[in-house]
């Protein structure tokens, strides 16, 4: 059966409307990153050299790090985003700012920080901008303060890699799942395993490309059965139609 003239122009013409669009969006967003990186240096030179300001562009995850003037975390340009923005990621357009927030690094400094969210003119999430403050002598000081004071100390920060491999990154929030369970995989039960997948792929993890291979391989299982672990997560969890979803996986990733 021939396809009508009419028809295959119709379709062709569509296609490459929808494709002039995405080219549009992706030249407005390359724009506004364009315009922020001179102003990162202006900012961190303001707060001095224990601040640091980063320009994630969260179309590229495994080296999200576009742009960064000082230097707190020790990433470098081409670098990883780290579990919360992974977290963000994960969030799609719902994404919001989040600001004044506490961390610690591996290296033990206490991080106060602030990531705000960028979007195009249709209100697409596609980065961040963050800036991360080393208030580590700031909270040592608090804390002679406080016990001349008599007062209670801080409360403790959780840690959070930062890192320009995002491998090292998955790493750590998987094994970070798996200390607070107090359990290996081979201990969890069904409803536990789909609970550490739901967690994970709520945090953003799978976003990043090779993840499901990755985690597979921490847990010492199949790529197969992580897909298919994931796959019920989601299906569970009512995520089987965002864009993260199982009908969405990498190609040639197993169908759960």
């Amino acid at each position: 059966m021939t396809v009508p003239k009419k028809i295959k122009s119709d379709k062709t013409g569509k296609i490459g409307r929808e494709l002039d669009r995405e080219r549009e969006q992706e030249h407005e967003q390359d724009a506004i990153i364009a315009s922020l990186t001179p102003v990162i240096d202006g900012i961190a030179a303001t707060f001095g050299s224990f601040c640091e300001v980063v320009i994630h562009d969260y179309r590229r995850p495994e080296r999200s790090v576009v742009a960064i003037a000082g230097a707190v975390t020790g990433r470098r340009v081409g670098g990883a985003m780290s579990e919360i923005g992974m977290r963000l990621l994960a969030r799609g357009d719902e994404a919001t700012d989040e600001v004044n927030y506490l961390t610690r690094t591996e290296s033990g400094k206490i991080v106060k920080s602030s990531t705000m969210i960028l979007r195009d003119s249709a209100g697409t999430v596609f980065g961040a901008l963050c800036v991360n403050l080393d208030v580590t002598a700031v909270n040592q000081a608090h804390a002679v303060i406080g016990e001349i004071a008599g007062v209670a100390p801080l409360t403790a920060m959780p840690a959070t890699t930062f890192g320009n491999d995002i491998d090292s990154v998955v790493d750590a929030m998987v094994d970070a799942h798996q200390l607070r369970q107090n359990k290996s995989w081979a201990d969890l039960d069904r409803a536990e395993r789909l609970a550490l997948f739901r967690s994970l792929d709520e945090r953003g993890v799978f976003a990043v490309r090779r993840a499901v291979e990755q985690v597979a391989a921490r847990f010492g299982i199949s790529r197969a059965s992580a897909y298919h672990y994931l796959g019920d997560a989601r299906a569970q969890s009512g995520t089987g139609n965002n864009a993260n979803s199982p009908t969405n996986l990498p190609d040639g990733a197993p169908r759960p």
